[in-house]
């Protein structure tokens, strides 16, 4: 499986192959294995393949991915942690980047071969980096909440932290292996709404499936001081399982038991499982998160069955995964038409498989799913979940908070709650501490679950996170740390140009920076529109003009919607050139783009508005309304005083006033919220 004939890079592939399973095996590791040092790998695989050496050791992952997706059976989740994937939906992105198909479309044999080449087109590529580029956010990794209102010290959380490990199928019927890893699903969801506890998410244990790793590592990885772990079966109408707790630190279990029990039972099993547990490490567990544990999600166990076999091809997230999964829950619906969390499951298969089509097709059955869901258990976190994903399938994003704040209220730990809340408040709804505050938290309790790749998107998202805030000092180190796990991350260097322009203020030395990054990939739109903007606050209009009309161009050539704030710079840039109709029209865009505004910038962009329009009063009077905002980003600050269309207004005394005002109001949150983080141990 050669990648190419060098003796180097053949060495250094079966190095990698003889490590594929480990998802720890990166660069150092393959460094120290060809008894290299890692300055000098970096080259030569640089070099020979004109890779990184991440995306080296990314590629011989995937590539022995797809040669298992044709010659065994294994599903694309074993799959992708037999290549050294911790997480499924990364391994599906990344696989999707590389080959333009997804792991679901090769298994199935909708590819021809002759279309399974390492190149892919700009859309299937693009639209992956477009996302993460857009929000700077890790969708794929998992942070967790402490429960809200709560005062618990951070030493006591501590000590009840806890990781429900997968459990074994102990039948040779591999068919049962859904029935366990339900059983598994459901202890965990149910220890997941005591507040008392910090559960470790699904996704980050599941690395552990077929470890060969000791309790007291696993541990350390996960930061918990308490793992469970757990066997089973089902022999006809008899459940068999084996649980016990662990304490880490003394690698031994602290409670244990063994259940021979009636199917008809399975729920109460669960139950007392997880009501044990908590007992064990003296969590406590208030009246209301005791009825949630003890509420049966239906009493048909024909139809827990369906939807417990829906729950693994739902887990691959795959367009082919999720089709399954409906089918699946349609009948376990079929068999209970009250069951809320088939209903709700429903909604989140219909909300992914739409997640990156432009043209929507299935918003009325996620609404429809998530109502029922709702009418059938309103005091249900995934009820709640669902019908938010649906609030944000329509782009209300205010209407998705309150369902999702609820959510929370009744599942504490519940990460893809958090997710969302995270994703809203970093783009949709701008709130930089609220995003601050869950980026922080999602560093402190889950980063060490992840591979050096995954680590470098959270640290990536972290620094965003804090120079938002105005730490550019913090934000440097964690962008450093970003680039440290993976010199390959695709956004890190253009954050990385940009907290360097919030230390130095060099518009001259950004422009070059965002430039060389630029010239890497010229299909990098992200990148592109941020060059043409440094050209622009440096009044240089033709330079400015020249990527401009590059990123207009393919933004028509693409039918993308994107970065349309940047439309008043663009009318400014043309009108400039002399392009006065073409300017008129990218005006008008963002004249609608303004009054289609709910954010909290919205003040700000109808002052440019005005400015551009010559009408100063009006311009200032909406800055007076801006300057009574609060949790703007730091970026507001650096630039707002930069841009030409405001130049005219500098020799205001009112605008003025209001600048500085703008920039104290900044600096006072600043100052209050450091304290907030400091008191909590967060910085």
């Amino acid at each position: 499986m050669a990648i190419l004939g060098s003796d180097f890079i053949e060495k250094a592939e079966a190095v990698i192959l003889e490590n594929i399973s480990n998802e720890q095996f990166g660069v150092s590791e393959l460094a120290d294995a060809m008894s290299m040092s890692r300055s000098s790998l970096l080259r030569k695989i640089k070099a020979h393949t004109k890779l990184s050496a991440n995306q080296f050791i990314r590629q011989v992952r995937l590539t022995k991915g797809m040669e298992m997706l044709r010659q065994t059976t294994s599903t694309v989740a074993e799959i992708s942690y037999q290549v050294g994937f911790g997480n499924t939906s990364y391994f599906i992105k990344c696989f999707r980047e590389q080959y333009g198909y997804s792991p679901g479309e090769v298994r199935k044999g909708t590819v021809a071969d002759e279309n399974l080449s390492e190149q892919t087109t700009f859309l299937n590529r693009y639209r992956w980096h477009l996302i993460s580029a857009v929000a700077l956010i890790v969708i794929f990794g998992s942070v967790l909440l402490f429960g809200k209102k709560r005062t618990v010290s951070a030493e006591n959380k501590m000590d009840k932290s806890i990781a429900v490990l997968p459990f074994k199928n102990e039948s040779s019927d591999t068919l049962n292996l859904y029935f366990v890893n339900g059983l598994r699903e459901s202890v965990l969801n149910n220890l997941q709404k005591i507040g008392d506890l910090r559960v470790i998410s699904r996704t980050s244990a599941e690395k552990y499936r077929d470890t060969d790793k000791g309790i007291p590592e696993i541990a350390d990885e996960l930061n918990v001081k308490y793992l469970v772990e757990g066997s089973g079966q089902r022999v006809g109408n008899q459940v068999l399982l084996n649980v016990q707790l662990i304490k880490a630190s003394t690698d031994q279990p602290v409670w244990g038991e063994q259940y021979n029990r009636e199917v008809k039972d399975v729920f109460a099993l669960q139950n007392e499982v997880a009501r044990k547990i908590a007992d064990a490490i003296n969590a406590k567990i208030r009246p209301s998160e005791m009825d949630q544990i003890e509420k049966k999600p239906t009493g048909d166990l024909l139809a827990y069955d369906y939807y417990l076999k829906a729950l693994i091809p739902y887990n691959t997230r795959t367009k082919e995964g999720l089709a399954e999964a409906i089918s699946l829950l349609k009948k376990a619906i079929g068999q209970d038409s009250q069951f809320a969390l088939a209903y709700a499951y429903m909604a989140f298969s219909y909300y992914y498989t739409d997640l990156y089509q432009k043209q929507k097709q299935y918003t009325e059955q996620i609404n429809n799913n998530a109502d029922k869901a709702l009418l059938y258990d309103p005091k249900s976190a995934e009820s709640l979940m669902a019908k938010a994903l649906y609030y944000m399938q329509v782009k209300e994003y205010r209407l998705a908070v309150p369902y999702l704040e609820k959510a929370l209220e009744y599942n504490p730990n519940s990460s893809p709650v958090v997710q969302m809340l995270s994703t809203l408040y970093a783009s949709d709804i701008p709130n930089t501490t609220k995003y601050l505050t869950y980026a922080l938290k999602g560093i402190q309790l889950d980063i060490a679950a992840y591979d050096s790749i995954t680590k470098s998107y959270i640290y990536l998202n972290l620094s965003n996170a804090l120079i938002q805030n105005g730490f550019v000092e913090e934000a440097t180190t964690y962008i450093n740390k970003s680039l440290d796990y993976n010199p390959g991350n695709y956004y890190s260097p253009m954050l990385q140009a940009y907290i360097q322009y919030a230390k130095d203020g060099n518009i001259k030395q950004t422009q070059k920076r965002l430039t060389k990054e630029w010239n890497k990939d010229t299909t990098r739109l992200d990148i592109l529109q941020e060059v043409a903007k440094f050209y622009y606050y440096g009044e240089e209009y033709n330079q400015a003009f020249h990527y401009y009309q590059k990123f207009v161009k393919a933004r028509e050539k693409y039918g993308l919607d994107i970065y349309p704030q940047e439309d008043v710079k663009i009318a400014r840039v043309y009108q400039k050139m002399g392009l006065d109709e073409q300017a008129a029209q990218f005006f008008k865009a963002y004249a609608g783009y303004c009054e289609k505004d709910q954010s909290i910038y919205k003040s700000a962009s109808m002052a440019v508005k005005y400015a551009y329009e010559g009408k100063n009063d009006k311009a200032i009077e909406q800055l007076k309304v801006f300057a009574t905002q609060d949790n703007y980003q730091y970026w507001i600050l650096l630039f707002l005083g930069k841009d030409p269309l405001l130049k005219p207004l500098k020799n205001n005394a009112e605008f003025r006033r209001t600048i500085q005002k703008i920039k104290n109001r900044f600096w006072k949150k600043h100052d209050h919220l450091k304290k907030i983080l400091e008191n909590k141990g967060l910085v």
